[in-house]
């Protein structure tokens, strides 16, 4: 089994939802995992359907909105949020839903959050893929801001996420972490870091992290997931820089995935752009 490659929509930011579709389309990803964030488009299923319909790109996963700054998307409830992520996956035809643990500060939603997500799980084909976090840091010292643990490891996820920037700032070994998830392991957020505790999400090969390596062990494996390239490209000067940097991101993993650069074409092809960016035959970033 092929093993896809993904874009998720938050590697285009500042730029839009829909313009993730029209990049994914554009470069030759298999497909993209929606961040439900306060983009208004990211938050309503029939648009994203419109969009993976226009630009053919299937919808590969739901981020639900757990960051600090998507505290009120979808309300407060941290429950309702997640039921309404699984509610949009079976909408849009997504196989996972990536959540984060929960922060110090939701101590009921904590503790019962294994169990919860347990009896989810057991509603719906749709996989809660938690994701692997790190601890805060603060000069010297750290603080453990998610509960049950930032560590997926050590807690019973039937479903997990490995996010290779986060490993670069817990300081994790991603190589081991993969390795003691085993068939828990079902999604991978492709980027880069370095030692520096700041969650970077480089373009993998521009970090420290054993990236290539974990794509590798991943077939080795008999991995059945995901790869979602997950990179910062909100510093790129233009949209021509995002696309190269998205392209190289998009060729590392085939390679490393054993598939070879197929799907892919160069990013600062004149003859294959519109003044703006946009691939010929496609429509602005905020149609839908």
């Amino acid at each position: 089994m092929t093993i896809r490659v993904g874009l998720s929509t938050s590697s285009v930011f500042p730029e839009s939802t829909a313009a993730a579709f029209e990049t994914a389309a554009y470069l030759g990803y298999d497909g993209v995992e929606v961040m439900v964030g306060t983009d208004a488009t990211s938050q309503d299923p029939e648009a994203l359907r419109a969009l993976s319909d226009h630009y053919e790109v299937p919808i590969l996963a739901i981020h639900a909105p757990c960051l600090l700054i998507t505290q009120h998307v979808w309300g407060t409830d941290p429950w309702g949020k997640l039921q309404r992520a699984q509610r949009a996956a079976e909408r849009v035809g997504a196989s996972t839903v990536v959540v984060h643990p929960p922060f110090r500060w939701q101590r009921e939603y904590a503790r019962e959050f294994v169990e919860g997500l347990g009896r989810m799980t057991s509603e719906t084909n749709v996989r809660f893929a938690v994701e692997n976090m790190f601890p805060w840091r603060a000069g010297p010292g750290s603080v453990a801001a998610y509960l049950p643990d930032w560590d997926v490891r050590n807690d019973d996820y039937p479903h997990t996420t490995l996010d290779l920037s986060h490993t670069a700032v817990s300081r994790t070994d991603a190589l081991e972490m993969a390795a003691d998830l085993g068939s828990r392991l079902t999604h991978v957020h492709l980027a880069d870091g370095t030692d520096s505790n700041r969650d970077e999400h480089l373009v993998p090969g521009r970090g420290d992290q054993p990236v290539a390596a974990v794509l590798t062990q991943l077939v080795g494996t008999g991995f059945d997931g995901t790869v979602i390239a997950e990179i910062g490209t909100r510093k790129a000067p233009d949209r021509a820089a995002r696309l190269t940097d998205l392209a190289e991101t998009l060729a590392f993993a085939r390679l490393h995935l054993g598939q070879g650069p197929h799907g892919r074409r160069p990013a600062r092809d004149d003859g294959d752009l519109h003044d703006d960016g946009r691939a010929p035959g496609t429509r602005g970033e905020g149609s839908a």
